[in-house]
Parts: C-alpha cells; sequence; structure tokens
C-alpha cells in the first residue's frame, strides 16, 4: 500500500506542476486560455491573478515532493498536511469558481491522502 500511496501523491505533485505551468507560463497561449476557456483579451486581463494561484499550485507540488522524499514522521506529517492543504483549495475552488475543481483537484487529493493514512 505504501508504494500505491507514494504514486497517488506523486500524481497529485504532477498536477499541480502542471497546473504552474497553465497558470504561470502559458496562460495567455492557446494552451493557457482552453484551459479554462478564456479569449484573449480576458487571458490579458487575468493574467497577473493566474501566475499568483500557479505559484501557489507549485508550492503544493514541491510540499508533496519534500513529503515524499523525506523520511518519516516528517514525510508522512508534510505528505498529509500539503493534501490536506490540495483537498481544502479544491474544495473551495469548487464552491467559488467552478465545480469540476472539486473532481480534478480535491477528489485525487482525497484519494491520495486516504492511502497515505492507510499505509500508515
Amino acid at each position: 500500500m505504501e508504494a500505491v500511496a507514494a504514486v497517488l501523491v506523486g500524481l497529485v505533485a504532477a498536477l499541480h506542476a502542471y497546473i504552474l505551468v497553465m497558470e504561470m507560463f502559458l496562460w495567455q497561449k492557446k494552451q493557457g486560455r482552453s484551459f479554462h476557456g478564456f479569449d484573449a483579451e480576458m487571458a490579458r486581463a487575468t493574467a497577473p491573478m493566474a501566475a499568483n494561484q500557479g505559484l501557489y499550485n507549485g508550492f503544493l507540488a514541491a510540499g508533496l515532493v519534500w513529503g515524499l522524499i523525506a523520511a518519516d514522521p516528517t514525510g508522512f506529517r508534510a505528505q498529509v498536511f500539503f493534501l490536506s492543504c490540495v483537498i481544502v483549495a479544491g474544495v473551495y475552488g469548487a464552491v467559488t469558481a467552478n465545480r469540476r475543481i472539486l473532481v480534478a483537484q480535491a477528489l485525487p487529493g482525497a484519494l491520495a491522502l486516504a492511502a497515505v493514512l492507510i499505509a500508515r
């Protein structure tokens, strides 16, 4: 189960690294605009906000990677903390922005957290 938990945590970290790239570097390009369905004008107007969001997603990814490489109990605690942050951010995003964030971010975080706790 530890291997499954590590893979799920790694996938959540990769997801948030992907979001970082989309929001910080590709937001105004075709790939970034299609990410949220924005036209060029809206992407330009929201680019600073998106870059800030992307940075936060990068912090989540970095924390999850730290949790994977740190020895226990630090690694376990970091994974639990950062996965909890992913879940809270996903639920908040689903309530305030778009319900699909619940499935795209909160659900993978919750599955990974469950696996980490079961593997413990």
